[in-house]
C-alpha cells in the first residue's frame, strides 16, 4: 500500500488526523483515546506489522512545540514494502495514561516499561507494568525535564550488593 493510500484509509476511519512529513517519513498525530484503534488498524488492515520503537519526548521547556507536555511516539514499519510511519499522541501532565499496545505487539511490553520507568507514563492493560531499568526503590522518572541533574537523593534507598552476595 502506498503512503497516500495509507493516509487516505486512516482519514476515512479517523477524520481529522494531523499529518506531516520530515525527510521522506510520514508522521501522524492522533488523540490518546484513538491511539490504540489507529495502531490496530495500521497493523491489521494496512500492513504495518513491525513495531520498531515506543518512546517519549518531554516538551516541558518548549511548550510552543507541542499541545501537551508528553509526546508519546510509536514507530512502525511494513516489513514487505519497508514503508514507515510515525504515530504520535500527546499526553498532559494531569493525564499520563494510555491504552497498552501489548495485545497488538508483544514486543511493546519492554518498550512501554521503559517509557513508564523513565517518564512515568502509565499503560492501561499492560501485563507487567513495573520498572525495567531502575530498581523498584527509585521514586522518580529521570528523563522528565524537571528531574534534577543531581537526582533527588534516591540512592540511599538502593540495596547494596557486593561480590560476596553473588
Amino acid at each position: 500500500m502506498t503512503e497516500q493510500k495509507t493516509i487516505d484509509a486512516l482519514n476515512s476511519r479517523f477524520p481529522g488526523l494531523k499529518r506531516s512529513e520530515f525527510r521522506g517519513q510520514t508522521r501522524i498525530v492522533v488523540l490518546p483515546d484513538n491511539a490504540y484503534d489507529v495502531l490496530k488498524t495500521l497493523k491489521e488492515e494496512l500492513g504495518f506489522d513491525l513495531l520498531v520503537d515506543v518512546t517519549c519526548v518531554d516538551y516541558l521547556q518548549y511548550p510552543e512545540s507541542a499541545p501537551d507536555r508528553f509526546g508519546l511516539v510509536y514507530l512502525l514499519a511494513d516489513s514487505e514494502t519497508n514503508e514507515r510511519i510515525t504515530v504520535r499522541c500527546y499526553l498532559s501532565e494531569s493525564k499520563v495514561s494510555i491504552a497498552s499496545i501489548t495485545p497488538l505487539w508483544e514486543g511493546a511490553n519492554w518498550l512501554e516499561r521503559e517509557v513508564f520507568d523513565m517518564f512515568g507514563l502509565r499503560f492501561v492493560g499492560h501485563p507487567d507494568l513495573r520498572r525495567v531499568l531502575l530498581p523498584p526503590e527509585f521514586s522518580g522518572h529521570p528523563l522528565r525535564k524537571d528531574y534534577p541533574l543531581q537526582g533527588k537523593g534516591e540512592r540511599h534507598n538502593f540495596p547494596v550488593v557486593t561480590r560476596a552476595d553473588g
